[in-house]
C-alpha cells in the first residue's frame, strides 16, 4: 500500500539522462574520431553494395537479393545507435526525451530481430545451393525469397511492437540515467519502479524464439553444408568452401554471442560496463565487417566493382 501510494505521488520520468559509451575526458575524443569513422565506412560499404546489386543484372540472385536486403539493414540499424554514440563521446551525457527514447528502442529492437532471422534465411539460402543444387532454382524462387524477406522484416517489426509496449508501459520515478550509448532493454528495466517480471518473461521468451531459433537454423545449414563439403573430391573446392563458410560463421558467432548473452537471459543484465562494450561489438563491428565477409571478398562482386570504376 505504501509503495503504491509512493508511486502515485512521484512524477513520471520525462527524459532519460544517456552516460554515453566513456565519461573520461582523455579518451572521448579519440573515440569520437575511431567510431565517426566506422560509422561512415559502414555507410559507404552498404551503400556500394547496393548499388553494384542494383545496376549489375549478373547480381540479381537469390544471394545478392538477401545480402542487399542486409545491407539496407545495416545503415538503418547502426544509424539508430551510433549517432547518439558519437553525441555522447562529443558532448558527454545527454538528455534524450521519453518519446525519443522509447522510438529509439522500437527501431532497436525491429532492427536486431529482422538481421538475426536474415541471416538465418541467408545460411538457407547457402545451404540449398550447396546441399541440394538441382533443386535451388524452385526451392530459392523469387517469391520464396520475397517472403522469406517480408517475413524477416515484419516479424521483427511486430516483436518491437509488443516488447516495446510493454517497456513503454512500466513506470519510471527516478533516478533517470542511463548507463548506455543508447536505450536499450536492460537499462531501462533497471530504472522501472514497478513490477518488472512480466515484461522480462516477454523480453526473455521472444529473445529464445527470435534468437535461439534463427541461430539454430543457421547452425544447421552450416552443419549440411559441412557435411557436403567434405564429400567433395576436389581439394582446392575444399578449401574454398570451407574458407567462406568459416567467414560467414565467425561474423554469425560474434553477432549471436554478444546478444544471446545480454537479451537471452532470463534477468536484467547489472553489469552495465559489461553491456556496453557488448553492445559495441553488435551495433558497430558487425555491421562494418559484415559487407567484407559477406560481399567484397566475393569474386563476383569484386568484378562488378572494376567493371564500375572501369565505366566511370
Amino acid at each position: 500500500m505504501e509503495r503504491s501510494l509512493e508511486l502515485g505521488n512521484t512524477t513520471r520520468v520525462q527524459e532519460f539522462v544517456l552516460l554515453g559509451l566513456s565519461t573520461r575526458l582523455g579518451i572521448r575524443d579519440a573515440l569520437f574520431a575511431v567510431f565517426l569513422t566506422l560509422y561512415l565506412l559502414t555507410l559507404l560499404e552498404n551503400t556500394l553494395i547496393i548499388y553494384l546489386i542494383c545496376r549489375h543484372s549478373e547480381l540479381r540472385k537469390p544471394m545478392y537479393f538477401f545480402l542487399g536486403n542486409l545491407s539496407c539493414l545495416e545503415m538503418c540499424y547502426v544509424s539508430v545507435t551510433t549517432p547518439s554514440l558519437l553525441v555522447g563521446l562529443w558532448a558527454g551525457p545527454c538528455p534524450v526525451p521519453f518519446t525519443a527514447c522509447m522510438t529509439q528502442l522500437f527501431f532497436f529492437i525491429s532492427l536486431i530481430c529482422t538481421e538475426c532471422t536474415l541471416l538465418a534465411s541467408m545460411a538457407y539460402d547457402r545451404y540449398v545451393a550447396i546441399c541440394r543444387p538441382l533443386h535451388y532454382p524452385l526451392l530459392m524462387r523469387p517469391q520464396m525469397c520475397l517472403g522469406l524477406a517480408i517475413t524477416s522484416w515484419l516479424g521483427g517489426l511486430l516483436v518491437s511492437v509488443i516488447k516495446t509496449a510493454c517497456i513503454a508501459s512500466l513506470s519510471y520515478c527516478g533516478p533517470n540515467v542511463l548507463n548506455h550509448f543508447f536505450c536499450d532493454i536492460s537499462p531501462l528495466l533497471n530504472l522501472s519502479c514497478t513490477h518488472v517480471a512480466l515484461t522480462e518473461l516477454v523480453d526473455f521468451l521472444s529473445a529464445i524464439v527470435i534468437l535461439w531459433g534463427s541461430l539454430l537454423m543457421a547452425v544447421a545449414s552450416y552443419v549440411a553444408i559441412g557435411r557436403a563439403v567434405l564429400r567433395m573430391p576436389s581439394a582446392a573446392t575444399r578449401s574454398k568452401a570451407f574458407s567462406t563458410c568459416a567467414s560467414h560463421l565467425a561474423v554469425v558467432g560474434i553477432f549471436y554471442s554478444a546478444t544471446l548473452f545480454i537479451y537471452a537471459r532470463p534477468s536484467r543484465v547489472e553489469a552495465m560496463d559489461l553491456n556496453k562494450v557488448l553492445s559495441v561489438i553488435y551495433t558497430v563491428a558487425t555491421p562494418m565487417c559484415n559487407p567484407v565477409i559477406y560481399c567484397l571478398r566475393n569474386r563476383e562482386v569484386q568484378a562488378a566493382f572494376r567493371r564500375t570504376l572501369h565505366w566511370s
